[in-house]
């Protein structure tokens, strides 16, 4: 893991845990946001469509299994329908902004269900342009409401109503790879939903990425 994100993420995780540090821990958690964003940035600067489709470890286990498009597409609906269904419960960014239509994408769901050549498929049908513009503005309306959320609502689990809605939603698949997902974000309270889809959940799919993208190039 990337030793700067990695001790990020632990200053975030113990700054987090305590209100009297818990603003400087927000301050932390959007420093970590903005670094693995400039990665993410850099991809679009740096590699040709083609690239963004690459599976060079198709046959891997591990998140580096995926390509690149893929992944950037998972590590943001994930956190659309975990920000805006599961804590703000307001409308996701992905159907505010008409982005399946904009983004061509033949699923609304988070893409666990996909496997191998179909997440090469998959990734071939997007338009790269619309999905940065769908995570920039996802990224955003998440660092607004953790900005906006006391200290007292860390502790606040998801009630079941709200898990009852997003079923209703059918943004996760009921493949058995999806599934569990809705089972462990609606076990977790709001600060254990920051640690991992927020942040560590980053972390993991980009360092995969880059272990894409370094196959790739050599």
């Amino acid at each position: 893991m990337n030793k700067e994100w990695s001790e990020l993420n632990k200053t975030m995780q113990t700054q987090i845990k305590r209100k009297d540090t818990y603003k400087a821990g927000v301050d932390t958690f959007l420093i970590l946001r903005n670094q693995l964003m400039q990665t993410l940035t850099s991809f679009n600067e740096e590699l040709d469509r083609e690239e963004f489709n690459a599976i060079p470890f198709i046959n891997a286990d591990g998140y580096h299994c995926k390509t690149i498009a893929y992944s950037i597409w998972h590590i943001f609906r994930i956190e659309d329908i975990v920000a805006h269904t599961l804590i703000g419960e307001d409308e996701q960014v992905f159907f505010a902004g008409n982005y399946q239509k904009r983004i061509h994408s033949p699923i609304i769901t988070t893409g666990n269900e996909l496997v191998k050549q179909q997440i090469a498929d998959f990734s071939k049908q997007l338009n790269l342009e619309e999905l940065y513009s769908y995570i920039l503005e996802v990224k955003d309306s998440t660092e607004k409401l953790i900005n906006n959320l006391p200290y007292d609502e860390l502790k606040r689990k998801i009630p079941e109503e709200r898990k009852e809605y997003l079923k209703s939603l059918k943004v996760v698949s009921k493949d058995e790879n999806a599934i569990w997902l809705i089972d462990y974000w609606c076990g977790k309270d709001i600060r254990g939903l920051i640690q991992m889809p927020f942040s560590r959940h980053w972390i993991m799919h980009i360092e995969a990425a880059l272990r894409i993208k370094n196959k790739i190039h050599n």
